[in-house]
């Protein structure tokens, strides 16, 4: 992996004379380096913290360099490698922040991705934020910290659920439409002990399918008696079982015919590496708010 960047995106400052990148960043780029990024990732004692720590740590691009964990967690002072269920790695869980780093991951919770979104903004440290259940003040926060930083936001960093949002969008865009007319209901599958319902990446669903076919009635779930259904809605179902890593399904319901683009993941490592390639492809960036289509190049 080879980092290559023009000395004015290096060097150059934000409009408040703020630099862009943090100096460990831009010595790393000059260099024309091939090393591993040293990366951090915040939220490290949490389902999929461990398995960006277990990929992370046997990946030659990457060295891990900071796990961060909140001050009071039962596992601060272990080992990340052990947590993890992998090899000793010599790097504790801690709650204080490495002093350099090229990226980091933060795969926490609402709270946790905004204290990783403050320490990153204030040591010009590139960041991917992969925690989901972000309040409306949070994502504008993330708007604003991405014109000092780069930033990969998005609700889910699996490739083959932002390839099936390509999809999505694609076919509402065809059924917008089409004769008689095209519902719209999204049903998602997580385990019992997802916080947030329905999860971020259904109603990132629904946002693309309300852009392309101009719905604009969001409904979760139906019961009594609700009426005919109208036609400007569209409906979200959140089942929670078992561990189940997440399922999505998308119904285009038609007369006489009906697709349905469905993406599951069978665990976590879908979202953990993913969101590795994310950091890899985030280190020299400008500032800017960027997405895994970005990522994708979709």
């Amino acid at each position: 992996m080879v980092y290559a960047a023009t000395l004015g995106t290096l060097f150059s400052c934000n409009p408040d004379g703020v630099e862009l990148l943090s100096t460990n960043t831009r010595s790393r780029i000059i260099a024309n380096m091939p090393t591993p990024i040293q990366l951090v990732i915040h939220g490290a004692s949490g389902r999929n913290g461990k398995r960006l720590v277990a990929l992370g740590s046997v990946d030659p691009d990457v060295k891990l360099v900071g796990a961060i964990v909140r001050p009071n967690s039962p596992s601060l002072g272990e080992d990340a490698g052990v947590q993890a269920g992998v090899a000793e790695l010599g790097l504790s869980m801690s709650a204080v922040w490495p002093t350099a780093a090229d990226v980091a991951i933060d795969f926490s919770s609402p709270e946790g991705s905004q204290h990783a979104l403050d320490h990153c903004a204030s040591s010009k440290t590139p960041l991917v934020i992969a925690s989901t259940g972000l309040s409306p003040s949070q994502i504008e926060s993330i708007e604003r910290a991405s014109k000092l930083i780069p930033i990969c936001y998005a609700p889910n960093m699996s490739v083959a659920v932002n390839l099936t949002m390509k999809l999505v969008e694609q076919a509402a865009r065809a059924l917008k439409t089409v004769t008689g007319g095209a519902d719209v209901e999204i049903i998602e599958r997580h385990h019992r002990f997802k916080e947030d319902s329905p999860s971020g990446t259904a109603l990132k669903f629904g946002q693309i399918v309300a852009k392309e076919m101009s719905l604009d009635s969001h409904v979760h779930g139906r019961e009594g008696l609700c009426g005919k259904r109208p036609h400007n809605e569209i409906g979200y179902h959140a089942v929670r079982v078992g561990d189940d890593a997440g399922q999505h399904t998308i119904v285009f319901g038609m007369m006489g015919e009906t697709i349905e683009l469905r993406v599951a993941a069978s665990n976590r490592d879908c979202y953990a590496s993913g969101a590795i390639a994310a950091a890899k492809w985030l280190v020299g960036k400008p500032p800017n708010m960027y997405s895994m289509f970005d990522v994708l190049g979709l």
